[in-house]
């Protein structure tokens, strides 16, 4: 008889079962019984973890924009200059986006379909990396201070971006985007404030 895995890695096994059905299914076609079965959990499990699919896609959702984020930080190098730290982080996370469409599908879009519940996980993401945008350039040699409206439109843009891309079926092409983003928030920061 084997040994029950811990708590903790039963959240994340069904976290990745979601992941996998949702690739295989696309997420209006995932059941609980899908996701159970890819994580080798009963569904008791599942509903001690997540009061329903809509909660289990909120918490991968938050899973993977964080490590998105940990790509964003690893990606900064303080040595060089704010400009370069820019276009390497925007590279690498855009890259790290391109590796799972149908996930990355899932994520952008039908994260929005769960309504105020979904807009809100969104906007926490959205929130932690205009923290994040704010904390790198104010503190490198950047010609001006970033405000956070500022950097929040930034994320939205680059995002909006991302999303077209998904709509034209171009994920691949995502790390393509790295320019037009980079110019994006140069163009921010040396901004005059208004």
């Amino acid at each position: 008889m084997s040994e029950e895995p811990p708590v903790a890695d039963h959240r994340s096994r069904l976290l990745l079962g979601l992941a996998h059905a949702v690739a295989a299914n696309g997420y209006a076609d995932t059941t609980i019984a899908d996701i159970v079965r890819e994580a080798g959990v009963s569904r008791r499990t599942f509903y001690e973890h997540f009061d329903g699919k809509p909660a289990a896609l909120i918490a991968l959702y938050e899973s993977a924009s964080l490590r998105g984020l940990r790509v964003l930080q690893d990606a900064i190098d303080p040595a060089r200059d704010w400009q370069t730290q820019v276009d390497q982080a925007l590279g690498a996370y855009l890259g790290s986006l391109a590796q799972n469409p149908v996930l990355l599908r899932t994520l952008f879009v039908e994260i929005l379909g769960l309504g105020a519940t979904g807009l809100a996980a969104r906007r926490r993401v959205h929130d932690f990396m205009a923290d994040f945008m704010l904390e790198v350039i104010n503190a490198g040699q950047s010609p001006a201070r970033l405000q956070r409206p500022t950097a929040v439109a930034v994320i939205g843009g680059i995002h909006e971006l991302v999303l077209q891309a998904l709509e034209q079926d171009r994920a691949a092409a995502l790390p393509e985007l790295a320019g037009v983003a980079g110019h994006l928030l140069r163009a921010a920061v040396q901004a005059p404030a208004s």
